[in-house]
């Protein structure tokens, strides 16, 4: 049975033939950058299934994003937040967590310089 044509590489200026999208060389590369910056970390062996229980249940004890509700707005709560990051010693205690909204979350990362 005949083989498929080769084709030019997708790698910006590699004219190398191919059988696949991209040459040896480059498709170890790109799926590097892919797994970088594309792909999100597996959240499952961070937190886990006793994570989102607690989370759920801090969810249901506080519907609203505490920080708007201290400004007087009633704002539904979309982020379970550790005051003091698990990875810097923090629990999941209710005690160091609130829940946010997407806005709230994403200024006291901001803020932190995590994102």
């Amino acid at each position: 049975m005949p083989r498929k044509p080769l084709k030019p590489c997708r790698y910006p200026g590699c004219n190398k033939l191919t059988e696949g999208t991209y040459c040896e060389v480059h498709a170890k590369e790109v799926a590097k950058d892919y797994n970088k910056y594309t792909r999100h970390g597996d959240h499952n062996k961070k937190y886990g299934r006793g994570w989102r229980r607690i989370r759920n249940a801090y969810a249901t004890a506080h519907p609203l994003c505490e920080r708007c509700l201290k400004e007087g707005k009633l704002t539904p709560m979309e982020e379970v937040h550790h005051i003091l990051p698990v990875n810097r010693g923090g629990s999941n205690d209710w005690s160091n967590l609130m829940s946010l909204c997407h806005s709230c979350h994403e200024k006291i990362h901001k803020a932190l310089g995590d994102r």
